[in-house]
């Protein structure tokens, strides 16, 4: 983590939520997201390498960055094709590479109240 980008990882029903509203909230131009359909369908929501960390992230969600001095790997699905169990709910694109980390934290924050 941290190297190409970071991530906040959100679990189950409240990362659907998260990613609903984000995708809504932006014209669904969110930004990469990735879906885990296994064990506890994990969202992860892509951001620019170092921003993560500038925010105190509200549990359940975790941000995954290379500042927290442990290692995470995350998958990547591949951007046209088959990769189960990961996949898109929203894609990168040229014009929105990354998540907004303050934006998603705004999102989290109001879903979790």
């Amino acid at each position: 983590m941290g190297v190409h980008f970071d991530a906040v990882r959100i679990s189950g029903i409240l990362g659907e939520e998260v990613a609903y509203r984000l995708m809504a909230f932006t014209d669904f131009q969110a930004g990469p997201i990735v879906r885990e359909l296994t064990r506890d369908r994990n969202f992860y929501f892509l951001l620019p390498p170092g921003t993560a960390a500038a925010h105190r992230w509200p549990a359940p969600a975790r941000a995954l960055t290379r500042s927290d001095g442990g290692a995470a790997f995350i998958g990547i699905p591949a951007i046209d094709g088959l990769t189960w169990p990961l996949g898109w709910r929203s894609r990168p694109t040229e014009e929105d590479p990354f998540v907004e980390a303050g934006l998603l934290h705004q999102m989290v924050t109001r879903a979790v109240e």
